[in-house]
């Protein structure tokens, strides 16, 4: 046995080495704070105190449209990526509606760069080459990155981006890191790893207003990891409050607004808790849709996820907001719906603000 063991241990060390060695040259590990490249032309103009400002917040989900039930969507989910046809139509469409919106910022979630499901596209620069008359400036980051996954489902490269786009100048950009779902430690390596993207815009006064997007976790079962997002969320919006910088905030936050989960089927239950930790951000902040507005009279109005169920025939729960600083106004919004149910599972989030005048 003292034999066998001499020879066998130092064989299994090695293979545990050369394994982790192979995980870590496959998967990404971003810094906690990272600068961001920003690409923004001169011609851009800057933002003026007391102006008006348009804001878009929309989930795509890669671009793979609504004619899917995906194996991460269901437990009998079969589909495991759309169509080159489906993508392309989705581009268009979602081309289509920001140009007819015309925000002055959009912010925009799961756009794949670099993925087996979607064909290794790079969709930010498709969109891009539709949007760039509109859009000078833009930034993004990685949420979601390796170059490959052994999951069945996946078994290749994953590329997942939040990206923000800007008429105005964008003077920096960087990237926090938030708090991960725990799991083991080769597993963690190639989870998503959600984050903060951060965009400085300047202000004609020599001030800024900081824009953040996002997109928290996808939780399956309820537990702590969204509870330590929204925590660590509210911590980065609390000190720009603290310092008196302008702010907002948009993004697929994975989270129901008050009283939205008894109004749930039991079955549509499950990823939810009866006591939202988006809370930590309502109590202090606006917020759009308003808990009344979300749960009122007219709440069929204010849902923005259209889960991909073959049980449900429209959208059934608000998951996507944008929180802002008291300082700044909103003058109206609304959750787009008429003619974006078959773009994506989320739907645009659109609101107008003023944002506050010089002292």
């Amino acid at each position: 046995m003292t034999r066998l063991l001499r020879y066998t241990l130092p064989s299994l060390l090695i293979f545990v080495g050369l394994l982790f060695a192979v995980v870590y040259s496959l998967t990404w590990r971003p810094d906690t704070k990272e600068i961001l490249p920003v690409s923004c032309r001169a011609e851009a103009p800057t933002l003026v105190p007391g102006q008006a400002l348009k804001v878009m917040t929309w989930n795509v989900q890669y671009l793979a449209g609504k004619r899917y039930v995906f194996w991460n969507d269901l437990a009998n989910g079969t589909d495991e990526r759309p169509t080159l046809e489906d993508m392309a139509f989705s581009l268009d469409e979602v081309a289509r509606v920001v140009r007819d919106e015309k925000p002055d910022i959009v912010l925009l979630q799961e756009l794949d760069d670099g993925a087996k499901a979607s064909d290794y596209q790079d969709q930010l620069t498709l969109l891009q080459e539709r949007l760039s008359d509109l859009y000078p400036c833009s930034t993004h980051a990685f949420d979601w990155k390796a170059d490959f996954v052994p999951n069945p489902h996946i078994f290749g490269s994953v590329g997942r981006q939040l990206a923000t786009l800007s008429r105005y100048q964008i003077e920096h950009a960087e990237r926090l890191q938030l708090p991960q779902a725990p799991a083991n430690l080769v597993r963690r390596q190639f989870q998503p790893r959600e984050a903060l993207l951060v965009s400085y815009l300047p202000l004609s006064d020599g001030g800024q207003i900081a824009v953040l997007n996002t997109h928290l976790d996808r939780a399956t079962q309820p537990d702590d990891t969204l509870q330590s997002q929204v925590e660590a969320v509210a911590k980065v919006i609390d000190k720009f409050e603290g310092r008196g910088t302008p702010w907002l905030i948009g993004g697929d936050f994975n989270l129901l607004p008050l009283g939205q989960y008894q109004r749930l089927a039991p079955e549509q239950r499950t990823p939810y808790s009866p006591d939202s930790a988006l809370h930590l951000l309502w109590d202090k902040y606006p917020m759009i849709p308003t808990n009344n507005e979300a749960s009122g009279i007219d709440r069929a109005d204010w849902l923005t996820h259209y889960p991909n169920d073959p049980t449900l025939n429209g959208p059934d729960r608000t998951v996507d907001y944008l929180f802002y600083s008291p300082r700044i106004k909103r003058v109206e919004a609304e959750v787009r719906q008429d003619d974006t149910l078959r773009i994506s599972d989320h739907l645009p989030v659109i609101a107008r603000f003023l944002l506050p005048a010089a002292p």
